[in-house]
């Protein structure tokens, strides 16, 4: 499938047609250099990257989408909402089989320096937040490899943020955040109903370290840009990703400090 195939689908909502030869990409490195084929596409056509998405940090996820270890994709204007008031409305227009995870979000004010340690990324970060990434698959039944994820746009479809909190107002150390963050919990609940509960440490032993991780590997691929001041980036689901319909409200409350965050899907 070529990035300019991937962006019709994109803009569709459609599946990929289940007799169009597969995988996408050999490996993921391949599907990496796709997925910044395709990021250069809709940076032509007007699109602003905005950040990343970091998915499949969650460990107790893995064996059930048989993905073992991280990805990443982009995050544009076009796909990012935020509210300060606690709650959020996105559509789900034209997104494939869309699937809801509750995250954490970290702004980023500077650019960390090469192979940066825990502490030096912890001096770049502005804000904490609480996020709801919608993921979408154009692979049916959600039946892929990491090479498909990757190319296909690191299945990042919407992010909704929260109220953005100054990071110095959780810790002032990144062994301080990493415990803070570490021993978070959070409760997903659909309507009134709670589907599920997780905690932060399911995505490599916790958000700072998602980033940790995310930052070596984006500085490690060819052709990748750096993180920037400003941008953002969400930092894996602590639950598994649920599926979505018009019409649905979602809460996701995580264990204070962190606000609580809820979203109305039409």
């Amino acid at each position: 499938m070529t990035p300019q195939a991937v962006l019709d689908h994109y803009d569709q909502g459609l599946l990929w047609p289940a007799d169009r030869p597969l995988p996408i990409a050999a490996d993921v490195d391949a599907a990496y250099q796709q997925a910044l084929a395709l990021r250069a596409l809709r940076t032509a056509r007007g699109e602003r990257p905005v950040g990343y998405k970091i998915g499949f940090t969650n460990r107790t996820i893995w064996p059930r989408y048989e993905v073992y270890a991280p990805i990443w994709g982009t995050v544009w204007h076009t796909t990012l909402a935020r509210s300060s008031g606690g709650t959020g409305e996105v559509s789900l227009d034209r997104l494939c089989q869309p699937r809801l995870e509750p995250e954490i979000v970290f702004g980023i004010a500077a650019t960390p320096p090469r192979d940066a340690t825990l502490e030096e990324l912890f001096g770049c970060i502005a804000w904490l937040a609480p996020g709801f990434e919608i993921v979408q698959s154009h692979l049916p039944g959600w039946k892929f490899t990491a090479a498909d994820t990757v190319a296909d746009g690191g299945l990042h479809a919407r992010l909704l943020i929260g109220r953005e909190t100054p990071v110095g107002r959780f810790a002032t150390s990144a062994h301080a955040l990493d415990e803070l963050l570490g021993r978070a919990r959070v409760r997903l609940y659909r309507g009134d109903e709670l589907i599920e509960e997780g905690k932060g440490v399911n995505v490599l032993d916790g958000p700072l370290h998602a980033l940790h991780h995310f930052n070596q590997e984006l500085q490690r691929c060819p052709g990748a840009p750096a993180l920037m001041p400003g941008d953002v980036v969400t930092t894996g689901t602590w639950t598994d990703a649920w599926p979505l319909e018009p019409g649905q409200s979602w809460r996701a409350e995580f264990d204070a400090p962190f606000d609580s965050l809820g979203i109305t899907l039409r």
